[in-house]
């Protein structure tokens, strides 16, 4: 792949500016979690940082979290972490000799019995399940490879019907895509991750497993304001509901991969646009997931495919797109996050780009709040303005920012530290920790101007449209917009 001329980054001293809107979120894992290898990734387009909990200790998260901490400082830019929680691993058990062969129209019987299995059965560990499913169900187990059909059932087993797969080896996972499911998306170990993880102090808990909006509400209860909640939407029971369960989320994960297993796979692309349209309407920053530069596990260069799925998500106007496997377990993670960026960086600056998001641009609500933020979006455009300032408390100024898609960067400060590193993930937020309260406005419009310029966004002269609310610190009470000249005293005021 021809390399491209433009750089990724402005640099500042030891701050870093993107010049891009769309965040990249990169999964944490052995091959990325030293100081070097973090710092390499932050610095190659890095903007969130994912701990998977699925796997390592936590000992091995809470030494990577203080690492990441340590990288803020060194680069004074707010880094947020998202701790992703297993949640319930559904997996058949062992067989006598490893695995068995399939063929269409066999019988297999699923049962609680723990002995290795062999062609007539295997244990399935779940009795929830076993009572749960009935004849006419579907399981998909190997990530789709295998498919049974229960047509009997008894007290403590299942007797299914092979209906397509070959070979069945063990522990192999499988899914239910027929029923919404009578489980907790919070298991034991889950409860204890998510423990740890907020006493560490990460800004996003992601649930895995959400079927219906009893699921987030239970979640809510543990975390309170402590952590902000992702949804990652993964089953058909989810989309479903999904309007409900993005109202009741602080963000959204769509989790392609575990929803191309248990739905037709050529109803996923559509679902994403979905998705990402139904929450950014909702002002509610949203992530597409999964196999989105796959071939880089192995690979130094991903295939024009995987571009070109990245670039779809990015003109879908997602907040952000992620990395797993590449970056967690690859052999070219810092490679993978720079195709990525630059991926991101060439589809935003196609002019269709553009129009494609202000032709999707939501209708604002009737509030002063949405009112101000439109009017500060258009005011950017008709006068050049280098930059949207949002100085936000809750992060709620900012999203209603994000929400509009503008073409300018926009300068997120805050005086909470984990408010600032949340709005690392939002679209087109250059978020800033800016310690001490600020008293009066012309204080706040000075501090603007000189955060515009520490940070590379504005210069002598330049314009800012700044929005806040008062009085200060009162959260969601965004009614006052100006227009600041950098470098001089004068501006006007819409209120």
């Amino acid at each position: 792949m021809t390399e491209t001329v433009d750089v990724p980054v402005v640099y500042k001293g030891e701050r870093i500016r993107r010049t891009r809107k769309t965040k990249i979120v990169a999964t944490i894992g052995p091959a990325t979690a030293s100081m070097d290898q973090l710092r390499k990734l932050f610095v190659a387009g890095a903007d969130v940082l994912r701990l998977n909990f699925s796997h390592g200790t936590q000992a091995d998260h809470g030494q990577v979290l203080s690492r990441i901490r340590a990288l803020e400082g060194e680069f004074d830019r707010p880094i947020g972490v998202i701790a992703d929680l297993q949640g319930p691993k559904l997996r058949v058990g062992t067989f006598a000799e490893g695995a068995i062969d399939l063929t269409p129209g066999m019988r297999l019987r699923l049962d609680l019995d723990p002995a290795p299995g062999d062609t007539s059965r295997v244990c399935l560990p779940h009795p929830e399940i076993i009572e749960a499913l009935e004849p006419g169900n579907s399981l998909l187990l190997d990530d789709g490879k295998v498919r049974l059909k229960v047509v009997d059932k008894g007290s403590d087993c299942l007797v299914t019907e092979v209906v397509f797969g070959s070979r069945l080896s063990n522990n192999k996972g499988f899914n239910v895509p027929d029923i919404v499911l009578p489980l907790s998306p919070l298991t034991e170990k889950d409860h204890a991750d998510l423990q740890f993880a907020l006493e560490q102090g990460v800004e996003w808990v992601a649930l895995s497993f959400v079927q219906r909006v009893e699921d987030v509400e239970e979640a809510r209860a543990i975390i309170g304001n402590r952590a902000a909640i992702m949804l990652k939407l993964e089953k058909p029971a989810a989309i479903e509901h999904l309007d409900e369960l993005i109202e009741r989320s602080d963000a959204i994960m769509v989790a392609r991969g575990d929803l191309g297993v248990e739905m037709s796979v050529e109803d996923v692309p559509s679902l994403q646009k979905s998705i990402v349209q139904k929450s950014r309407m909702a002002g509610r920053p949203v992530i597409v997931a999964t196999q989105m530069l796959e071939s880089m596990i192995t690979a130094p260069a991903p295939t024009r495919a995987e571009v070109s799925d990245v670039a779809t998500a990015v003109y879908d106007g997602t907040d952000a797109v992620m990395l797993s496997a590449e970056t967690a377990a690859g052999a070219y993670p810092i490679e993978a996050v720079g195709f990525m960026d630059r991926i991101v960086r060439r589809s935003e600056a196609d002019p269709a780009y553009r129009r494609i998001l202000e032709g999707q641009r939501p209708s604002p609500d009737g509030t002063a709040a949405d009112a101000i933020t439109r009017a500060a979006h258009e005011t950017a455009r008709t006068i050049a303005a280098v930059a949207i300032v949002t100085y936000t408390s809750s992060g709620a100024t900012t999203l209603r920012a994000a929400r509009e898609r503008p073409g300018v960067p926009i300068l997120a400060v805050s005086s909470h530290g984990p408010i600032a590193r949340r709005l690392a993930l939002s679209y087109g937020a250059h978020a800033v920790f800016a310690p001490g309260e600020i008293d009066s406005f012309r204080a706040m419009v000075a501090k603007a101007a000189e955060i515009a310029q520490e940070h590379g966004l504005a210069e002598e002269n330049d314009r800012l449209v700044i929005t806040a609310g008062v009085p200060f610190g009162q959260s969601g009470s965004t009614n006052i917009l100006r227009i600041v000249e950098v470098g001089s005293e004068t501006g006007w005021v819409t209120e």
